[in-house]
């Protein structure tokens, strides 16, 4: 129903009842009417149906006291309609027919023209931007609005290898989908009829003050707009039934233990040509045995020799699914040092890959033969003048 319809359609005519007439008169009214008109009265008649919605947006308004009266504003400044034509050739000033479109004031004028879609001083968007919500319809009237799919959660276990390089992993999801055995109406012979309350809108409306409205979803169809007549067996006149389905995901390479990602427009279906939902996946990672990460990084802890450490020389370092790599390390190294193999790290969203953190461990061996044992007596008769912990000391006497 058009905005202009809004304005000239005469509730009160269609209730049949005086402009004046008290609250219990069209609370009476409406029910006279509705039992003659109820689709459930008059199955297959299309005439009826349409008059019980006519009934029932009237109902809708002239019902509730305070869209009554804004409606019965509206329809006195623009003088019940006449304002949108010629109605019956009503007199205007000076004797003459009153025709005159409100289109020229509110945006329905030519381009350019005052008031028109580019004059100065124009609504832009028409009669519609001005009272759209004034009874919570925004011009819709009793058309089923789409509805956004839900979002559904699952979680995925990676490996440490996956979670560095990327994966695609099957994902089994259970989610509420339509119905198959009521293709989606809820209804066992597919034919729902209009919801009562809402009028089929899935919406109903409440006075925010100052003129204007709010909308809730309807209680009465949970805002479907549609209410089963003989409801599905398998959803119960919901429309909307448990379905599971797995689906191929592409997890990007670098994720993190407890992290959650989202995929839009993968979740569950929506109604009546609504957008699907999203997907949340919360990626859980297995611990690797000998590599650690830490952001974009991979960390390794390497095993060295006291003489390697002291004298340096050149080790092997393994990497993450690749060729191990050489690394120098220097004269005098200290037990706890990190170095750094560049672009043998994690792979970042941008396709360039972190480092690989190497920190190496001085070995000490559990067990020495007499030879390795006679080095180590010189070594220390040679060093015996150094003491490695005069420093400590000092510092423990300065604090």
């Amino acid at each position: 129903m058009s905005t202009k319809d809004f304005v000239e359609k005469d509730y009160y005519k269609v209730l049949g009842v005086p402009k004046d007439a008290t609250e219990a008169e069209i609370k009476k009214a409406y029910r006279k009417l509705a039992r003659e008109y109820h689709p459930d009265a008059n199955k297959g008649d299309a005439k009826a149906e349409a008059r019980f919605k006519e009934i029932s947006e009237a109902n809708d308004v002239l019902g509730d006291p305070k869209k009554r009266k804004e409606y019965d504003e509206a329809r006195a400044l623009f003088g019940n309609g006449a304002l949108f034509g010629n109605q019956g050739g009503r007199p205007g000033p000076g004797g003459g027919s009153f025709n005159f479109d409100l289109g020229d004031l509110f945006g329905g004028g030519p381009q350019g023209a005052p008031g028109g879609a580019g004059g100065a001083g124009g609504f832009g968007g028409g009669l519609g931007d001005v009272f759209g919500g004034l009874f919570g319809r925004g011009g819709t009237g009793t058309r089923t609005q789409p509805r956004r799919g839900q979002d559904i959660e699952s979680e995925v276990t990676l490996s440490f290898t996956e979670a560095a390089d990327g994966a695609t992993v099957p994902l089994r999801m259970s989610s509420q989908q339509p119905c198959q055995a009521c293709s989606g109406t809820g209804d066992k012979n597919g034919t729902p009829r209009v919801c009562p309350t809402c009028v089929g809108t899935g919406q109903v409306s409440r006075g925010s003050g100052g003129g204007f409205s709010l909308t809730d979803p309807c209680v009465e169809c949970k805002g479907r707009g549609l209410i089963a007549q003989d409801p599905c067996d398998v959803c119960h006149g919901s429309g909307r039934a448990k379905s599971s389905r797995t689906m191929q995901v592409r997890i990007p390479a670098g994720v993190s233990d407890g992290q959650r990602i989202r995929l839009r427009g993968k979740g569950a279906p929506g109604e009546r040509g609504g957008p699907n939902g999203d997907l949340y996946v919360v990626v859980h990672v297995d611990a690797h045995p000998v590599f650690g990460r830490k952001g974009d990084n991979l960390t390794v802890t390497v095993p060295v020799s006291f003489a390697e450490a002291a004298l340096g020389g050149e080790i092997r370092v393994p990497t993450l699914g690749g060729p191990p790599v050489t690394l120098k390390i220097p004269a005098g190294t200290p037990n706890g040092r990190t170095m750094r193999a560049r672009g043998k790290g994690a792979t970042r969203k941008d396709g360039t890959r972190g480092d690989l953190l190497v920190t190496v461990e001085v070995a000490v061996p559990a067990a020495l033969d007499d030879k390795a044992r006679e080095a180590l007596e010189t070594y220390r008769q040679a060093t015996a003048g150094e003491d490695p912990r005069a420093e400590l000391f000092q510092a423990a006497k300065g604090a």
